[in-house]
Parts: structure tokens; C-alpha cells; sequence
């Protein structure tokens, strides 16, 4: 029976490791969104890992050769508890999948498990290391806070990456 696994990789291979473990025959599954690059005055949509650094690895552990993936390109280690892979819980990356765009990217909307009131620190921006409230949720995954500035609320729109749990 298979069962999902996760794989550490060396900084920026995962999608290096998830291709030499498809050639030695594992099935890999690296979860992406589509992430706003900024460089020299222009932006640009990028899918980038969700999880950076690991992807998830399929395998039967009575058939398959799961220490070949630790000398795989690109792969650091399979994370282990004592001296065995430790086992994803059962339908973590089915869930995922199933939040998948027809692009293959997921929407981080669908990801986030906030309750309206929140606490979200601001990361970047005019208003970076504010603490804000979490109102709601965008169509455009964009997030909608509520920031205290000069003794009232100031409801700010900012991309769902311009946040991070304070």
C-alpha cells in the first residue's frame, strides 16, 4: 500500500529532486502557487514551492528502495522518526491535490485557515511589522485587514503575501 512521505531537498532543487526521483521511479508531488516576483522595477507571476525545500514522495515501503532517495540529486534527506521514513497523515496530500487549479497551482485562499479577527503582521510594504486583524478574504486572493493608525481603523488591501502570522 502506498503512502505519502516528505523529502527535504537542497535550497531551490525541489523541482531538480522531483525529477531524478520520477526517473528512478517514485511518484513525487511538489504543491505550488503562483507568487508575485518583484525585480528591477517589474513584477512577474512565478509558481513557486508552498512548502520550500520539501516535496512529497509516494511509495509502497515493503517494495520500494526508499534509501535510494537520500543519495538522490537534490534531496538532503527523507525525514525519518528513528530509522524509518515517518509517514504522512492519511489524506493530507489528497486534500491538497484536490484545491489544485486547472494550472496545476493551488490558491493560497483555499489554504488559509484564519477566523476573522486574527492577528496578521504586515511583511512588506509602507505599513511592514504592523500588526492587523484579519477581516476576510478577497475573490482576487487578496486580504483585507484592519489597522489602528492614528487612533482609528484603517481597512488596507494587500496581497496574501505581504502577511504572516504575528
Amino acid at each position: 500500500m502506498k503512502q505519502w512521505f516528505v523529502a527535504r531537498t537542497h535550497a531551490h532543487g525541489e523541482t531538480k529532486a522531483a525529477a531524478h526521483l520520477r526517473r528512478q521511479g517514485f511518484e513525487v508531488y511538489l504543491p505550488r502557487f503562483a507568487k508575485t516576483r518583484r525585480h528591477a522595477r517589474r513584477e512577474e507571476r512565478i509558481a513557486a514551492p508552498l512548502f520550500p525545500r520539501y516535496l512529497f514522495v509516494a511509495m509502497d515501503m515493503d517494495n520500494a528502495r526508499w534509501r535510494a532517495i537520500n543519495s538522490t540529486v537534490g534531496v538532503e534527506r527523507l525525514i525519518t522518526f528513528g530509522d524509518r521514513p515517518a509517514p504522512m497523515p492519511e489524506g493530507t496530500v489528497a486534500n491538497l491535490q484536490s484545491q489544485e487549479r486547472p494550472d496545476g497551482l493551488l490558491t493560497l485562499a483555499s489554504l488559509l485557515l484564519l477566523e476573522p479577527g486574527a492577528p496578521l503582521r504586515l511583511i512588506n510594504g509602507a505599513f511592514a511589522e504592523q500588526v492587523g486583524v484579519y477581516e476576510r478574504m478577497t475573490t482576487d486572493q487578496r486580504v483585507v485587514l484592519l489597522l489602528n493608525l492614528l487612533g482609528r481603523e484603517v481597512r488596507l488591501e494587500v496581497p496574501i503575501e505581504a502577511v504572516d502570522a504575528a
